[in-house]
């Protein structure tokens, strides 16, 4: 799997330059130009509008003592999706986009989740039943 990703890293900027190359026949320079700058400008503003609406969701979920582990997953996932469609190249834009559909996502994650564990210590910021603080004054203790 890890020479996969390897080989897959390696190959990317020949195959993006072949892609550019066809569409670049196909469309034109300018028009190629013109769709690699739209699709930035595009997954700028997508991640921009759908991260923050993962943030607030998390945020919501830790108020409430959840771990919001498939949330963080997304997360970055958006993150990964926003610098792929920052990155000029057809075949990065198509990765990132399909990064945004939620889905997709989802399948991702679950694809993620059988292979790994996630250990935190995370705990509520309010104190549960067994918590308990005794208050006392100044004169009150030794």
């Amino acid at each position: 799997m890890g020479r996969m990703i390897v080989l897959a890293v390696l190959a990317l900027p020949f195959l993006e330059i072949a892609t550019f190359i066809w569409v670049g026949g196909q469309i034109g320079i300018l028009g190629t130009l013109a769709a690699i700058i739209l699709t930035a400008f595009a997954g700028i503003a997508i991640v921009r509008w759908q991260g923050l609406g993962m943030i607030m969701d998390t945020r919501a979920m830790m108020a409430r003592g959840e771990m919001p582990q498939k949330q963080f997953a997304e997360m970055m996932m958006i993150a990964v999706a926003g610098f792929l469609l920052i990155v000029p190249g057809f075949l990065t834009d198509v990765l990132g986009l399909l990064l945004l559909i939620p889905p997709v996502r989802s399948w991702i994650y679950q694809a993620m989740s059988r292979n790994m564990v996630i250990v935190t210590n995370y705990r509520p910021s309010q104190p549960g039943p067994a918590q308990r603080a005794i208050d006392l004054d100044s004169d009150s203790y030794r």
